[in-house]
């Protein structure tokens, strides 16, 4: 197709998502017009450089900014797609209230500057209904629009949401090969998104109603965070029992109609930790068994913060490195992580003992200031920290053999190390350097050339 009949795109919201989805509309050959609100952000965008770390993001970005294909400012431009990817997170009323003022102000924004034929995309993660908001805020700016489903008639905007199903270090493939969602306002507006985006999705695109694709996204989280909770939950029940989980799901998956996940120190992200919530919020009554799956995994995390205390007591002189800060392996998306709460919990109760091994991030982050914690490399961990807690399971730390833990306490809240042989079932592992050697007692989570598998894994 010629360039020339290709819509110029706006996309409000360079994040995590934002970015690539802006990345690889431009690949397909539109001119696309990124904003965001930091300064910071269009700068380093407009450089061809990327401010977030996500697999081939850096090349693909400076590729289309050098073919002009895309750029960044602050304030929103005349184009003929605009898809907002803004975030949706919670009020601070400790309701997990939705907080959709991101939305609607990116809404109110795109208004100013709509002409007839124009269609807006809703990406962000959203409870069942704001896209109606959405339309109706732009209603509010704009009463000289007839918008979808106020107006009788042709309207002269298509409103529609399509979120997005996409892995952190898989997010520019899985863009563009995952199947989409695309719920129209109007069966009318759905076919004109379906339109813009099988212009770059080459997975299945159906079309759906607006109300429905909000759902979906949901559900689809919803049902990966109670699939979770079982697993944290059994994690917990192990531990009780003294039970290796690990060897536990091992054989049960191995019955024909069992996948049991892996279980973790909680659960992180922007979606599986927020998204159930917005369920919860739109039918708290209904909800019984979503709600107690946010907090089986909620008060997962202070159970690993009490045994990583326990065990950091039980060993007074040793220096403590966690391992990881990040939701889930290979990624430096710290948000909604329960390994960044675990660890600045126990930099602040246990102060300079503590060390942070982090490979995706350059510094700290803000709340280990003034704890007295210190970030440090694996191999400075492995030469001078004593208790190592597995806090996230990256490749880096995966890659550490049996030898080199030798004479550690290691909790591993993750399975990391779940594969490596001459384990035995107890939750934490203390390997003794010759058989027989004496280590330090920490009560049942430390045995001599045992190690435990506890909470793990996302």
């Amino acid at each position: 197709m010629r360039g020339e009949n290709l819509p110029q795109v706006s996309v409000i919201g360079l994040g995590y998502i934002g970015l690539p989805t802006a990345a690889v509309i431009a690949r397909a050959g539109m001119r696309v017009h990124g904003v965001d609100v930091s300064q910071a952000v269009v700068d380093t965008i407009n450089r061809g450089d990327i401010h977030i770390e996500e697999v081939d993001l850096d090349g693909l970005v400076q590729a289309v900014v050098q073919r002009g294909l895309l750029r960044a400012g602050t304030e929103v431009e005349t184009a003929d797609v605009f898809v907002i990817a803004v975030p949706t997170p919670f009020h601070r009323d400790g309701q997990h209230t939705p907080d959709l003022s991101y939305v609607l102000a990116a809404a109110e924004s795109v208004a100013k500057v709509l002409k007839a034929g124009d269609t807006i995309i809703l990406e962000s993660t959203s409870p069942v209904g704001t896209t109606e908001q959405l339309r109706d805020a732009i209603a509010a700016v704009r009463s000289d629009l007839a918008l979808p489903g106020l107006t009788a008639g042709t309207p002269d905007i298509a409103i529609a949401y399509c979120p997005e199903r996409v892995l952190p270090g898989r997010i520019l493939e899985e863009l563009t090969h995952n199947d989409r969602s695309i719920g129209g306002v109007t069966p009318r507006c759905a076919r004109k998104a379906l339109t813009f985006y099988k212009r770059f999705v080459r997975g299945t695109c159906v079309t759906t109603d607006a109300r429905s694709a909000e759902m979906t996204k949901l559900v689809e989280n919803a049902y990966r965070d109670v699939n979770i909770a079982f697993a944290n939950e059994l994690s917990v029940v192990a531990d009780a029992m003294d039970l290796d989980v690990w060897e536990v799901i091992r054989l049960a998956n191995r019955h024909p109609r069992v996948n049991i996940l892996s279980p973790g120190p909680g659960v992180g992200g922007h979606c599986i930790a927020v998204d159930p919530w917005f369920i919860v919020h739109g039918a708290p009554q209904e909800t019984p068994l979503i709600r107690t799956a946010r907090g089986v995994n909620d008060n997962k995390i202070h159970h690993v913060i009490a045994r990583a205390s326990a065990l950091v007591e039980t060993n007074p002189q040793a220096r403590v490195a966690c391992l990881g800060l990040a939701f889930k392996a290979n990624i430096d998306d710290f948000r909604e992580s329960p390994a960044r709460l675990v660890a600045a919990t126990l930099a602040r109760r246990f102060g300079e003992r503590i060390a942070i091994v982090e490979p995706f991030a350059a510094e700290l982050p803000p709340e280990f200031e003034g704890t007295g914690a210190t970030q440090i490399d694996i191999d400075t961990a492995l030469e001078d920290c004593g208790v190592l807690i597995v806090l996230v399971d990256h490749d880096l730390f995966k890659s550490v053999p049996l030898a080199e833990r030798a004479g550690k306490v290691v909790y591993d809240t993750r399975g990391a190390w779940a594969d490596q042989p001459g384990v035995g079932a107890l939750s934490c592992e203390v390997l003794s350097r010759e058989v027989g050697e004496a280590v330090p007692e920490a009560g049942r989570w430390a045995q001599t050339r045992t190690t435990s598998r506890t909470a793990s894994g996302t």
